[in-house]
């Protein structure tokens, strides 16, 4: 086991630092449990919320970069090749980082992480983006905290209260009936089907580095996950590489870049350290807002309008995590 500073105890913000949030060390929470019952949100809670935000606002520019890649380039390649990037940039982390393998109690979570945000996440999407514009992906994707808050449920022992359901619930029906307001009879496209797949293996991998992230620094988490799965990502990106690469636009390659070094890893630094902060079921919701922030990059990078309609429903779901945000949440 990875070994660390205890935590600060919550109420003293001004110690807080990358140590005590679990991104520089092993560092394993230390606070009582009852902090995380109250409807009232520790310093340390509300920091937790801001590294989420932070995280979330990385991941918001995943599907925009995916869509200039796959363009271009095949679904497969782009997925693999986001996987190598990253895994070369977290194992040359860690071997200057010095850092010790993981427990081995931590391998089994590991593997749904790398099964779910390594291959299982990034792949569908891809598929998606071939078929689906990046708005309506965006904002479909935005039943994944409900889905990640259900999961938590069941691998780690978090039981939100009604009030917690009610919001996360009403939110998620807010973003359906945004992605569904232009479809015909109410029906799910092949798009929209990849989508759902997508958010299986997001929220199933979302919980499991999340839960890792709390006995162990959450940029190991992703970096290990990372470098254990380089031997299948980077030998599938030199089979799968273009023939002729130069005649794939750069900004198809910018994306893969961005998929890879900050959705595919850096955003995970600040997204894990969230959830073990705050909780993954309360700071999941954060990522209500997520679709939002697609859609206005989706305006800007790849030039989808944006509607008054879409404005209202962001309005609505920001009301929502406000209130989903302070409900009790019990926490073993």
């Amino acid at each position: 086991m990875l070994k660390g500073r205890p935590a600060k105890t919550a109420g003293r913000p001004a110690n807080f630092n990358w140590t005590s949030c679990g991104c520089a060390t092993g560092a394993r929470q230390t606070e009582p449990l009852a902090s995380d019952s109250t409807l009232m949100l520790t310093p340390r809670e509300k920091l937790g919320f801001v590294l989420g935000f932070l995280g979330v606002a990385i991941f918001a520019g995943s599907l925009p970069a995916t869509r200039l890649a796959v363009l271009h380039l095949d679904a497969w390649f782009v997925t693999s090749a986001r996987a190598a990037i990253a895994g070369i940039c977290a194992l040359i982390l860690l071997i200057v980082m010095r850092r010790p393998l993981p427990p081995k109690d931590a391998y089994p979570r590991i593997l749904l992480i790398i099964l779910g945000v390594v291959f299982g996440f990034p792949f569908f999407s891809a598929l998606a983006m071939q078929s689906v514009p990046v708005a309506h992906g965006g904002v479909v994707l935005g039943v994944l905290p409900l889905a990640t808050a259900a999961t938590a449920v069941v691998m780690t022992g978090e039981r939100p209260g009604l009030g917690f359901w009610i919001a996360a619930l009403a939110g998620a029906l807010v973003v359906i009936a945004f992605a569904l307001r232009d479809g015909s009879g109410g029906s799910l496209s092949e798009g929209d089907a990849q989508l759902v797949l997508a958010i299986i293996s997001g929220a199933i991998a979302y919980t499991a580095s999340g839960a890792l992230a709390r006995t162990m620094p959450g940029w190991e988490v992703i970096s290990w996950t990372l470098v254990f799965s380089l031997p299948v990502s980077l030998t599938a990106s030199i089979m799968l590489f273009p023939e002729n690469p130069a005649a794939v636009p750069a900004d198809a390659w910018l994306g893969v870049l961005y998929s890879a070094v900050m959705a595919q890893w850096l955003g995970f630094f600040f997204w894990n350290a969230g959830l073990a902060m705050g909780g993954i079921s309360r700071v999941s919701q954060v990522q209500l807002v997520q679709p939002f922030v697609t859609v206005g990059l989706a305006a800007i990078v790849n030039r989808e309008t944006i509607d008054l309609q879409t404005i209202l429903f962001a309005l609505a779901v920001v009301v929502i995590v406000g209130i989903g945000t302070r409900m009790r949440v019990a926490r073993q």
